[in-house]
């Protein structure tokens, strides 16, 4: 990505004003907070009007930077997809991509994903942000968004990644002590490791097909968290069940880390997706990426090793 110093207003309004605070804008250039802040009254003085309300908590457009904001993107933008038109002649992609993914996966999978596009293109800008934060792609500033879960609104434009499942697994170390549930009905006589994830009900393990055949079963333990990393590591360590996707998992259960519970039920898809904004052209680095984040995932996830 970009130096602070390298950027024009145009860019460095757009990169703020998708950041939660000024705080995080800081290290996404890895510069001190009094950089950008120093940045941004230069920029609010040659516009004479204020653009954000001051909090290091977070970050407040106000109805100025709102309209400057949305009319830098679509010009940063605009410029990104002129440049990259123009190049496309030569056989190089060019421009600048900006992903936001999940947390886990991020970290696992779409990271050394993108170290290796960028290693084959590199006149290809990256930025990637990692969070569970759930927000509509369209006017974010994002080119890309890496999803795990049911299918997204219909009205995006959405390519599947990579199928995937959730499947219920413990330690050996737990099922020695506590045996294993024989019907999910005996999930409430066990300890769950339950994970909130965006706007899911709090402790709810859903089974099934599909929302025509589901099973909705209510779940509880002494230990819950937000980061699916921490489930599996607590899973890991013999303190319960967990209800994670097939990704995390499987390659666990292949080295007998894990066993799998009840495999004769079935789960609902909880598939990888790639979402871009219906409404936005669709540069041809971003179609690129997707292409190699598909074939990536199917590479990496048959793999244990890499799972």
């Amino acid at each position: 990505m970009s130096t602070l110093s390298d950027l024009d207003d145009l860019e460095f309004f757009a990169t703020l004003a998708r950041s939660p605070n000024m705080t995080a804008a800081a290290r996404t250039w890895s510069v001190s907070l009094s950089a950008v802040s120093k940045r941004l009254t230069r920029l609010e003085s040659r516009l004479g009007t204020q653009l954000i309300q001051r909090s290091t908590r977070r970050l407040t457009l106000t109805e100025s930077g709102a309209l400057y904001a949305s009319g830098a993107r679509d010009l940063v933008q605009n410029r990104a997809d002129l440049e990259e038109r123009v190049s496309r002649a030569s056989g190089e992609l060019r421009g600048r991509l900006s992903v936001h993914s999940t947390l886990g996966l991020g970290r696992r999978h779409i990271a050394p994903l993108l170290e290796e596009f960028t290693t084959a293109h590199p006149a290809v800008e990256m930025d990637l942000t990692l969070s569970e934060h759930a927000f509509s792609i369209a006017g974010s500033g994002y080119d890309l968004a890496i999803r795990v879960g049911s299918p997204p609104d219909a009205r995006l434009r959405i390519r599947r990644l990579h199928a995937n499942r959730r499947i219920l697994c413990a330690a050996p170390s737990y099922l020695a002590e506590h045996g294993a549930p024989r019907s999910l009905s005996e999930l409430a006589d066990h300890d769950c490791l339950v994970i909130k994830e965006n706007d899911a009900d709090f402790g709810v393990w859903r089974f099934g097909t599909g929302p025509d055949d589901e099973s909705a079963i209510r779940v509880s333990g002494d230990m819950a968290c937000n980061d699916g990393e921490v489930i599996l590591d607590w899973c890991l360590a013999g303190r319960g069940i967990m209800f994670r996707s097939a990704w995390q998992a499987r390659p666990l259960v292949e080295r007998g880390l894990l066993v799998c519970l009840l495999p004769e039920v079935p789960t609902p898809p909880a598939d990888i997706f790639g979402i871009t904004d219906a409404t936005a052209h669709l540069p041809g680095r971003t179609t690129a990426l997707l292409d190699h984040l598909a074939s990536g995932l199917e590479r990496r996830l048959a793999d244990p090793a890499t799972g």
